[in-house]
């Protein structure tokens, strides 16, 4: 998939060392004794016009990644860059008036969605928020003016969410990121909590405002037949690290990291006879709160090297933009490996 026609090139996001860690509290003073690492040194960038797929187990990060991005929640260091400016500098009005920019359409279309306000009122929220609207009848035209764009009738403005199916609720979440005309939406796992049916509508509605509307995506998801439609590049998370960048193709063609392609090696195929032979990692994903040295990944990898174990390997660029945090694939690009 290709950037829309006339955008123009540019990074919009830079996010680098991104880090999010939670404390674990305990005993009758609630002292501090340990640290979740839920998000331990992320960087990747986002260009104009672009969609960054962010795929892995639960767990591993993606959405707390996503929200910390979007100053959701506190990020403990690195740094997150929209538009050129910093956007962990930023506090009060100045946040608020930047939040224009970037918005995000969240996973669970009936979490998401107050039951007690209207469509109008929904969707019309971020207007009043940024400023955008000064009067209800300047917030309804607006509302009016966004609904048929994802598919929804204008006569819906005076309605709740419960009278709206699943796909439609989730309809009512885009519209509502998309009518302070943001260039960077941010959508974790948008479909997952669909029918398989509604999800395709879904994901096409997306490709489809990306391409009318000129926006950058950043999607988090666990599924990778998801990723792989409506993605340009991919990066693969596990345990709070980026372990490849690439690529849509060159990701899902040669993927080089073994975690990347014991994901892939799950997916469904229409024909049972192009099927790979399943990779089924053994034991369980290793806790944040006490993560393993050297490569996360190297107790449950099927071509750990001793050198796994002992160091964090870096990422390694290999052909094109190909990147993957892998000894082996430093070693398959002739980079050569530290030894004791």
């Amino acid at each position: 998939m290709t950037p829309p026609s006339g955008q123009e090139n540019g990074k919009l996001l830079d996010v680098r060392d991104l880090t999010v860690h939670f404390p674990v509290r305990s005993g009758l003073l609630q002292r501090v004794t340990g640290q979740v690492k839920a998000v331990d040194g992320v960087s990747f960038a986002l260009e104009r016009g672009e969609t960054l797929g962010l795929v892995g187990e639960s767990g591993c990060g993606k959405s707390t990644t996503a929200r910390a991005v979007l100053r959701l929640i506190p990020v403990t260091a690195g740094s997150v860059r929209f538009r050129g400016e910093d956007l962990l500098a930023m506090e009060g009005e100045t946040l608020r008036k930047a939040r224009s920019g970037f918005q995000m359409v969240f996973q669970d279309p009936y979490a998401s969605l107050n039951p007690r306000m209207t469509v109008a009122e929904i969707v019309g929220e971020p207007l009043f928020n940024t400023g955008a609207a000064k009067s209800r009848s300047d917030r309804d035209e607006r509302v009016a003016t966004i609904l048929p764009q994802v598919g929804l009738d204008a006569s819906c403005l005076r309605r709740y969410p419960f009278e709206f199916s699943g796909g439609q609720r989730q309809r009512i979440g885009i519209a509502r990121a998309l009518v302070v005309s943001p260039d960077l939406v941010v959508l974790d796992e948008p479909v997952s909590a669909l029918d398989v049916s509604v999800q395709a509508q879904v994901i096409n509605l997306l490709a489809e405002l990306r391409e009318r509307l000129r926006l950058t995506y950043l999607f988090v998801a666990h599924d990778l037949s998801v990723v792989k439609h409506i993605s340009d590049r991919v990066a693969v998370m596990y345990l709070g690290r980026i372990v490849e960048l690439a690529s849509r193709d060159d990701l899902f063609d040669a993927p080089m990291h073994p975690y990347t392609v014991s994901l892939l090696s799950a997916v469904p195929v229409p024909d049972p006879r192009n099927k790979s032979k399943r990779i089924v990692l053994s034991g369980d994903v290793p806790s944040p709160l006490n993560p393993p040295s050297g490569c996360h990944f190297h107790p449950r990898c099927p071509k750990a090297m001793d050198i796994c174990s002992r160091e964090d390997p870096p990422p390694i660029q290999g052909s094109g933009a190909h990147e993957a945090s892998c000894w082996l694939y430093a070693q398959q690009n002739r980079h050569p490996i530290q030894k004791e």
